[in-house]
């Protein structure tokens, strides 16, 4: 993956070592060249039992009946296409990867490809999550995918059977018919998951992350310490200009956000932010897009608005009329009807709009036992001493830290999943006559 000159640095997984970009650690111990190697010597196609192509990988899809569930038919893409009609030999990407790609189906996982959405933009990181080496050449049915988990990058291997139901794939297929990259995505992060279903409900920030390695920052629009609007334009730009991934989220349980093409609770992703100007007036615009790749906005400044037709003929460009799920919006009726913002990145740039820094990052593992800081458990949580040491020598007082805590769970399956309310507390600690004090 390359790398920009002010790429965090990892002590931990420094580049090579396993768990690193360049070297990510094999998920349930399973190599994907040694067993791509075996299936084209052996002449045979690979069929992965550690996510089989039946309703156990499936899962309990919330708005499947059970008579459904007995019609899904697990395909690889070339009988899926044979199936269909459809002549075209499969492909894995055609001219590149793209937002417009795809379209979500059956599982309820807009927060995943909203993300997705928002990973098309930035080609490093792309290529890292999604190998662009593979095809349907030297074909063995197997594919894999890189994502970072809990402090490490890992390879996950799947084979390409896919779920369907009356020649359709169920979860979510491209637009152009025999292209399979997006579907065999989601089935590789299915597998992390435990299986499709677990993949129902969930925060754009946390695939963000798993695409990333990066930070996180969610900005809750509806609350009483939501950023102005001046702020969070700041801070869009930032995020931007460090090439981050920015996602969003409406206003849940607002049915009349269906009156003006907002699905209500539903996740977005953040394309592009613009400013134009209207009757001498500078106004701010954020370009969304739908995952479901239709269904847009109908309000000021949408695909169809007059206003389009007021501003200058370049700028007029920027707008194309068709029903491909992405819109433009202003930014105060983007702070009317979303609640929240969410952005990733792999360094810490953005927050400050320092572009040039170069941050190191170190991980540590530790259990947390249950108690606050006055229950008598307390101390034996975990403890680190960090020292901030003078780096650039032009700016003596820019002594920055970050601090991040992530729970690792421990059941497999992401629904099943029980998270505990945990978090840092501290203590800037002093050298008196040779000994620390609090």
């Amino acid at each position: 993956m390359a790398k920009s000159e002010t790429c965090l640095i990892n002590l931990r997984y420094q580049d090579g070592s396993e768990g690193s970009p360049s070297n990510p650690a094999k998920f349930k111990n399973q190599d994907f060249a040694q067993i791509k190697a075996d299936c084209l010597r052996k002449g045979g196609l690979f069929v992965d039992n550690a996510f089989p192509p039946n309703s156990r990988s499936l899962g309990d899809l919330p708005d499947m009946s059970p008579s459904q569930e007995s019609e899904v038919k697990w395909l690889r893409p070339a009988d899926l296409l044979r199936e269909q009609g459809n002549k075209d030999k499969p492909a894995f990407c055609t001219d590149g990867t793209s937002r417009f790609d795809f379209g979500q189906g059956e599982v309820g996982n807009c927060w995943f490809l909203s993300a997705i959405s928002a990973l098309t933009f930035q080609k490093g990181l792309m290529a890292q999550v999604v190998p662009m080496d593979q095809s349907f050449e030297d074909y063995a049915g197997i594919f894999h995918f890189r994502f970072w988990r809990f402090g490490k990058w890992i390879d996950v291997v799947i084979d390409d059977y896919l779920p369907t139901i009356n020649k359709r794939l169920l979860s979510v297929s491209s637009k152009d018919g025999n292209e399979f990259w997006a579907p065999l995505l989601e089935k590789a992060y299915a597998k992390v998951c435990g299986s499709y279903a677990d993949m129902h409900g969930g925060s754009s920030s946390e695939a963000c992350k798993d695409f990333t390695g990066g930070v996180n920052q969610i900005y809750h629009l509806t609350e009483a310490n939501a950023p102005s609007h001046d702020e969070l334009w700041l801070t869009l730009s930032r995020a931007t200009e460090c090439k981050s991934l920015i996602c969003c989220g409406t206003l849940h349980k607002k049915d009349f956000l269906a009156n003006i093409g907002l699905v209500d609770g539903h996740a977005y992703s953040i394309t592009e932010i613009t400013e134009v100007e209207l009757n001498g007036s500078k106004v701010r615009l954020v370009r969304i897009m739908n995952p479901w790749g239709k269904r847009e906005w109908s309000g000021k400044w949408s695909d169809k608005s007059d206003l389009w037709n007021k501003v200058r003929p370049d700028v007029r460009k920027k707008c194309f009329d068709r029903d491909d799920g992405e819109f433009w919006m202003e930014l105060e009726d983007f702070f009317r009807y979303f609640s929240a913002v969410f952005i990733c990145c792999e360094t810490p740039n953005f927050l400050d709009g320092d572009f040039k820094c170069q941050w190191k990052c170190m991980i540590y593992d530790g259990r947390v036992e249950e108690g606050a800081a006055n229950h008598s458990t307390f101390a034996t949580n975990p403890q680190y001493r960090i020292q901030v040491s003078v780096i650039d020598k032009l700016e003596p007082e820019d002594k920055n830290i970050l601090l991040s805590l992530m729970e690792k769970p421990q059941q497999d399956s992401r629904n099943e999943i029980k998270l505990n309310s945990i978090g840092l507390t501290i203590y800037k600690v002093f050298i008196l006559n040779g000994l620390p004090e609090i």
